[in-house]
């Protein structure tokens, strides 16, 4: 049995919202979708975003949630009409339509829950590479003790990079790990990223993201490796 926070201000709470929550064992804390209800938010393992009416307001709500640094899973409610608003900038782990059966629901609460312990056990959330500490849970990043001011899609792309140092990754597989398979802008959008983050690396450290020619980029950690020059007319 998990422990569930609702954020929504649907009069019905989780009985109309989500149905097949009454049939299940499931505690529920249901709390208005304000800054002000989640000061002293209850211990949960999962929150749950009601995004079936206010769309705006949910996404507004679920971006805020994550920049607070909350180590819960926080899955969206969505009616299936209001898929087509879903992207990566929710900042949501996962989705469920207020129509799924008990099954379904259940099946996602469980593998959020699941996830969350794994990512738990693998340790500390500091990374550490080529100068740079990476704290993945207040999503801040310092260069040699300086901090950097990234944007939430800089931050995860570049952890990502830095997850992996030496490996190279293609445009096409950068945009499907850190962007995700909703995601329906083209591979321009990682050269933008990464030269975006050469810039605020500085002249001295741009080249901890290297390209290689022809394929895609990867993360140079040491001075023993070497980075291939930007290619000119697509990472900038």
């Amino acid at each position: 049995m998990a422990r569930l926070l609702l954020l929504t201000d649907s009069p019905g709470a989780s009985v109309e919202l989500l149905p097949a929550l009454g049939l299940l064992s499931h505690r529920v804390k249901v709390l208005p979708p304000e800054p002000s209800a989640l000061v002293h938010p209850p211990e949960v393992d999962v929150v749950l975003v009601d995004a079936t009416r206010d769309l705006v307001g949910a996404k507004s709500l679920s971006r805020m949630l994550r920049s607070t640094g909350i180590s819960m899973p926080l899955l969206a409610i969505f009616t299936e009409g209001g898929l087509v608003a879903l992207t990566g900038e929710w900042q949501v782990d996962d989705v469920v339509l207020n129509t799924a059966g008990p099954a379904e629901v259940q099946a996602r609460i469980q593998l959020a829950t699941q996830r969350a312990g794994a990512e738990q056990d693998d340790g500390p959330s500091t990374i550490n590479a080529g100068g740079l500490e990476i704290d993945e849970e207040a999503y801040s990043v310092k260069l040699h003790r300086e901090q950097l001011d990234l944007t939430y899609k800089e931050f995860e792309l570049l952890k990502y990079l830095a997850q992996h140092p030496g490996r190279v990754f293609s445009r096409a597989q950068l945009l499907q790990e850190v962007w995700g398979y909703d995601y329906f802008g083209g591979t321009r959008t990682v050269d933008v990223h990464v030269r975006r983050l050469r810039a605020k690396l500085g002249p001295e450290h741009e080249t901890m993201i290297g390209t290689v020619r022809n394929v895609g980029y990867r993360f140079v950690s040491g001075p023993r490796e070497t980075a291939e020059s930007p290619e000119p007319s697509e990472a900038g």
